[in-house]
């Protein structure tokens, strides 16, 4: 469907591509892969038609639809919510203007007869066959099913944009360009901004929904639920694997493992074979056996092995100075914006040497706390900090607030004070800006570059609590474990803001959740937090399930225990099937309620002299009971359905 050729981009002296050419078919769904500052942005860029490259060409037919989300935006403002995402269906709406004025036409005209009147009804009844296809009676119905998916509450939907976060309106954004259903999605990090539900939301589309889909992500979990492909890019070339980012990690470490043994195979062979030559070279009795080794040398195809990109971030934060047994104490701690409340009754306590996660929806208070903690906003209930606290933060936008004119050094130049100053450049090599990658503007840098830039501003000064708000946001694989690293062997506290399912995993062992306007604390991992919210919500929808009895055993069933005995993902994926089912379960009983309200309507009318002579009345009371029996037949199969499943 789209395919590059020959395609290289250089910038100054610097190649980013060379020569490199692939091929985007229907329906495939693409993870591009490679570490910061690789070329991931640039490729989608030029997909979109943004950048042109320095040679070679992007072929694609006349007729393709191209969706672009990049990472960051300019945002309009002005609409409400729900009027931005249905300027997805902009097309409806001029259809639905164009038949307005030809419908006008006809009731203002008076020319019956005429040509140009009979043209406007072939254009009318054009028109309408066109709004009707192009679903111009339920696009509503897709907006709203998108803003949710997205997080959305339908008491956001007539809100102003400009009332939303830089987050939220990006997902804005997003479910505009889901609306629009082009040919082929690119979507750069679309999962920054999202939280762990609407992500598994988003995953679903993808897999289900989505035509061509090539994105780029830092998210294993999510690559690995929606891709079957994996592009990476690494110095200037690519490596095509038609399998899922983890198994492209086995792959792509066996083939250099291969690569490598074979390397070394044919060297020991040329060895051996160059040692004969020098060694018998004056050799009369030997001249024929030379002659014919150098020609095989000469004629020997060299392996080669892929250049593989070492320059690793070397993160490691400095000692932390010791703090009191409690650096943060919460009592009743509550925080309202007029007559919205966000939390309240907040009561906890985080030890020294605690790594905790933040997590919940989007909105639900997480940065808002964090901001308490730092006494940057007013709350009510008692916030303390431990004996001699020293925070570090890293705030979600932080990579966006530096200054774009300013080159790398600069940037840590004018914020670093005292004997620091003298170890700036070493700072900048161990995050991998070292020699003239240091001179960079900061307008030039990837998302993932500025945000380690803006993360050597925590190294400058010792500090006993990192607040780390999604740190993880434009970060590669291999950073993204290096901070992991740094922080599991940070002797200080440590609160994680974060979405990332892997990243926290092995990193916090408590996890608070935000939602329903409390924060609840849970011991563990995030995995065990997980499947226990995913546990509870099985149970919840087996006592909610119209299949099962009133009467509840207290002591546990048998497909109780089998079901605790599932692994997290069939819980998860029985858990979706339910949650199907109970959907149709839920649309066929409001079908059968408008089908007896109509059957009843009817009956009424028959039971009049008019109405019982009205033949067409009997035929369609007769057509909608057999319409409702079999709606029943389907009923009380989903409803069967449903009990099976329940007790499996």
């Amino acid at each position: 469907m789209i395919s590059i050729e020959g395609l290289t981009v250089e910038f100054g002296g610097f190649t980013l591509f060379d020569d490199i050419s692939f091929v985007i078919n229907k329906k495939e769904r693409i993870a591009l892969v490679g570490k910061n500052g690789a070329g991931k942005s640039t490729m989608l860029k030029i997909f979109a038609g943004i950048q042109q490259p320095t040679r070679g060409n992007v072929s694609l037919p006349k007729d393709v639809t191209i969706g672009y989300l990049p990472q960051h935006m300019t945002l309009k403002e002005g609409n409400t919510v729900f009027e931005e995402a249905s300027l997805a269906f902009g097309h409806i709406h001029k259809m639905e203007a164009e038949l307005e004025n030809v419908n006008r036409q006809l009731a203002e005209r008076t020319d019956y007869e005429s040509e140009a009147y009979h043209d406007l009804i072939e254009k009318s009844s054009y028109l309408n066959e066109q709004f009707m296809m192009s679903g111009g009676n339920n696009f509503q119905a897709e907006v709203e099913k998108t803003l949710m998916g997205l997080g959305f509450k339908r008491t956001d939907f007539e809100r102003p944009t400009s009332e939303f976060s830089g987050g939220w309106r990006m997902r804005i954004e997003l479910a505009k360009l889901l609306l629009q259903r082009p040919d082929v999605l690119l979507l750069d990090e679309p999962t920054n901004h999202l939280d762990i539900e609407s992500i598994q939301w988003l995953e679903n589309f993808l897999a289900t929904r989505a035509n061509a889909v090539l994105l780029v992500s830092h998210d294993r979990a999510f690559l690995d639920a929606v891709t079957q492909r994996t592009v990476e890019i690494s110095l200037g070339r690519i490596y095509d694997y038609k399998v899922p980012y983890s198994k492209y990690v086995e792959l792509r470490k066996e083939h250099r493992e291969q690569q490598m043994r074979a390397f070394e195979n044919q060297q020991k062979q040329i060895q051996k074979t160059e040692e004969f030559i020098e060694r018998f070279r004056y050799k009369a009795t030997k001249a024929v056996q030379v002659q014919s080794r150098i020609k095989q040398l000469d004629k020997l195809e060299r392996l080669e092995v892929d250049d593989e990109d070492n320059a690793m971030l070397n993160l490691k934060f400095p000692p932390a100075p010791r703090s009191g047994s409690y650096p943060v104490i919460c009592e009743n701690v509550e925080k309202s914006y007029g007559d919205h409340l966000i939390f309240k009754d907040v009561t906890f306590t985080i030890n020294r040497g605690d790594k905790v996660a933040f997590v919940g929806k989007n909105g639900e208070g997480k940065s808002t706390l964090v901001k308490c903690i730092m006494d940057q906003i007013d709350f009510e209930g008692k916030l303390e900090l431990g004996h001699n606290v020293k925070i570090g933060y890293f705030a979600q936008n932080q990579a966006q607030l530096l200054d774009e004119d300013k080159t790398v050094f600069d940037t840590i130049d004018y914020v670093a004070v005292g004997d620091i100053r003298t170890k700036i450049r070493d700072i900048l090599g161990a995050f991998m800006f070292g020699g003239e990658a240091s001179d960079k503007k900061v307008k030039v840098l990837s998302g993932g570059e500025r945000s380690r830039l803006a993360m050597i501003r925590l190294l400058l000064e010792p500090v006993n609590l990192l607040i780390l708000d999604e740190p993880t946001n434009h970060l590669d694989m291999r950073s993204k474990d290096v901070l992991k690293k740094a922080i599991k062997d940070f002797d200080g506290t440590a609160i994680v803001v974060s979405h990332d399912r892997e990243f926290l995993d092995g990193l916090v062992d408590k996890v608070y959740e935000f939602g329903n306007q409390r924060v609840t604390e849970h011991l563990g991992g995030i995995y065990n937090f997980l499947e226990k919210k995913k546990m509870d919500s099985l149970k919840e929808l087996e006592i909610a399930s119209p299949a099962q009895n009133t009467i509840q055993n207290t002591k546990p069933t048998d497909s109780q225990d089998v079901t605790s005995k599932l692994t997290y993902e069939e819980r998860k994926e029985l858990s979706r099937q339910i949650k199907r089912i109970e959907k149709q379960i839920s649309e066929m009983e409001q079908q059968i309620e408008n089908k007896e309200s109509e059957i009843a309507d009817i009956e009424s009318k028959l039971a009049t002299p008019e109405g019982a002579a009205d033949a067409s009345l009997f035929e369609k009371h007769g057509q909608l009971n057999k319409e409702l029996e079999n709606d029943m037949g389907k009923w009380e199969e989903l409803t069967t359905e449903l009990e099976n499943m329940t007790n499996t």
